[in-house]
């Protein structure tokens, strides 16, 4: 059983949601916690069932080194209930980049670098 766990959520969980998630699980596998820290995505809206991340979210975060595409099925778009939200994670919440131009994908991709790298010294205090 991890000992912390991480649900990054949007309304489609195809933009935003994936992007962080594949980020984060980037990060805690560098810093090989990948047993000590579960990381899920969700959405909150029944816009995406069962796609895979947005296609220009999985180009601009593979610009970076970031794999959404690996992300299993089990992780693509699905709708959770809010109180399972409430009840079992904290997530921080980000632009949505879906209707904009190619440059929200930058501008989601920077903002979930720093909210996970600030979340990340957070959850080591935690850790330790």
């Amino acid at each position: 059983m991890p000992d912390y766990r991480l649900l990054f959520v949007c309304m489609g969980n195809i933009c935003r949601s994936p992007t962080a998630h594949g980020v984060m699980c980037h990060k805690v596998l560098q810093r090989g916690w990948q047993d000590r820290v579960l990381v899920d995505s969700a959405g909150t809206h029944n816009y995406h069932p069962g796609e895979a991340p947005d296609p220009r979210s999985q180009t601009h975060a593979a610009r970076r080194g970031y794999d959404l595409s690996d992300l299993p099925p089990a992780h693509q778009a699905k709708l959770r209930r809010l109180t399972e939200f409430c009840q079992r994670h904290d997530s921080p919440e980000v632009p949505d980049p879906y209707y904009g131009g190619s440059g929200g994908f930058d501008t989601v991709l920077d903002l979930v670098e720093d909210a996970c790298d600030g979340l990340l010294l957070h959850v080591q205090r935690e850790l330790n």
